[in-house]
């Protein structure tokens, strides 16, 4: 194993974010240099330029426009790792930077990756889009998966570590021929604070990525090609809003399937099987959210906490998963808060945000595989049982599949890892049948009950 020395080395000299903007003529938004590099050296800008440049800088004004316009993309180097010395990936990643829409309607910016396979698409019609929405990456910008994606890990002083794993089913994707397009999310990587775990935010980030995606020039794509949602953990909730917006939101897209793998549906019943695990610390995440995307809430929500509770905020904002979990795994969060917890949840503001963020109240039109572990101890069963229920109950197409490993480490969240890496060759086909217009399999006539 290389030494922290080298690593950090590495992570220094490999850096991520440009000057050097490629722009579509429609929405040129000029950012001139090249860091001193010759003009034909296309990923100059990934080793000199100021890791958090331009790129990342929306325009002022923003361009006029519809939500999923493309307003600028660059070229990035793609590593498995910081030296990338361990192989190449099959693939041309582009990075973008695209309109959406925030969680109270106004128009905001997302930026995130595109990866244009070099291999073949095996199976039938067009090249397909698959749009991934990652798992928690944390709340400051460094954390953006677009950033990581062309150094792979993240290292800056302390405790201030992250590494691209995402890279792991991206990279399988794209070498099975899919085009793929990973948003980074509003506020990851942009300015303003990642509101976490917002399902509007996060579905409209997730469609509009895809729409972006098929404006880029030179590849492959068609315009009218078809599109499939992924997404685990946050991604998840983040693929289960999409699904279910997509009708109204983005009726346009060819929308053939969603893969919506533990997806955290309902925060009200979340949020008490984070207390005390790994990732206590997103409870900032959560809290910093909703100050951004609901600003009237912020003067009641500070009142209820301690001066441990806003070290939380303060601290949480600024750092990815690992920093957070190194920081703040583990605790129990009744010390953050002046009054007990279970009055905080039933608060009537608090409780109201929180029931906003809701998935399952709307009906898909495209066909969904919900996966979830039984025994999750991060992101339970019973919410992402519910949310197949409730899309059930709408005459949705869903097949629910209930991973059965045992619990093991429960507040390490070992069960919630482990389903991901089991079950995502599964969603893989299933997102496969998918392209190919195999029928699908729903059960909503068979889902198990809801007690063992």
């Amino acid at each position: 194993m290389r030494s922290v020395a080298s690593t950090v080395a590495a992570a220094a000299t490999l850096v991520a974010v440009s000057m050097h903007l490629a722009i579509t003529p429609a929405n040129a938004d000029p950012v001139t240099g090249n860091c001193g590099f010759p003009p034909g050296d296309i990923y100059a800008h990934e080793f000199q330029c100021d890791r958090y440049g331009e790129f990342y800088t929306p325009p002022d004004p923003l361009p006029a426009g519809a939500s999923g316009n493309l307003i600028r993309h660059e070229p990035m180097r793609l590593v498995y790792e910081p030296s990338g010395q361990l192989g190449s990936w099959v693939a041309t990643g582009t990075r973008i930077m695209y309109q959406s829409t925030d969680a109270t309607g106004h128009p905001d910016v997302v930026t995130g990756t595109y990866f244009e396979p070099d291999n073949p698409w095996p199976g039938n019609g067009p090249r397909p889009l698959l749009a991934v929405a990652p798992g928690t990456q944390g709340q400051g910008d460094q954390c953006a998966p677009s950033r990581l994606f062309s150094q792979s890990i993240h290292f800056s002083s302390g405790l201030d570590i992250t590494m691209g794993y995402e890279e792991l089913w991206v990279a399988t994707l794209v070498a099975r021929g899919y085009a793929v397009v990973v948003t980074d999310y509003e506020g990851l990587g942009t300015p303003g604070d990642h509101p976490y775990m917002n399902r509007l935010s996060q579905g409209h980030a997730l469609l509009d990525a895809a729409r972006a995606a098929k404006q880029l020039p030179g590849t492959s794509l068609t315009p009218n090609g078809p599109v499939a949602l992924w997404g685990y953990s946050q991604g998840g909730g983040a693929s289960a809003s999409a699904v279910e917006l997509a009708p109204s939101y983005a009726p346009e897209l060819d929308l053939v399937g969603a893969y919506v793998g533990a997806p955290p549906a309902d925060l009200i019943a979340t949020l008490p099987f984070i207390d005390g695990s790994i990732l206590t610390g997103v409870l900032g995440y959560v809290l910093n959210g909703m100050i951004h995307s609901y600003p009237q809430a912020e003067a009641p929500l500070r009142a209820k906490l301690t001066p441990q509770g806003e070290d939380l905020l303060a601290k949480s904002k600024e750092q990815c998963v690992a920093e957070t979990v190194m920081t703040f795994g583990f605790h129990h969060m009744q010390p953050y808060f002046n009054e007990p917890l279970a009055d905080v949840l039933s608060d009537p503001q608090f409780h109201a945000l929180l029931e906003l963020q809701r998935i399952g109240t709307l009906k898909p039109k495209a066909p969904v595989f919900i996966d979830s572990n039984r025994f999750d101890p991060l992101v339970p069963w019973v919410p992402a049982r519910q949310l197949a229920q409730d899309w059930c109950d709408k005459g949705a197409d869903v097949e629910f599949w209930t991973n059965q490993q045992p619990p093991f480490l429960n507040k390490t969240g070992t069960n919630h890892v482990l389903t991901y890496l089991v079950d995502g060759e599964r969603a893989m086909g299933w997102i496969l049948d998918r392209f190919n217009g195999v029928p699908t399999t729903p059960n909503c006539n068979a889902l198990p009950p809801f007690e063992l």
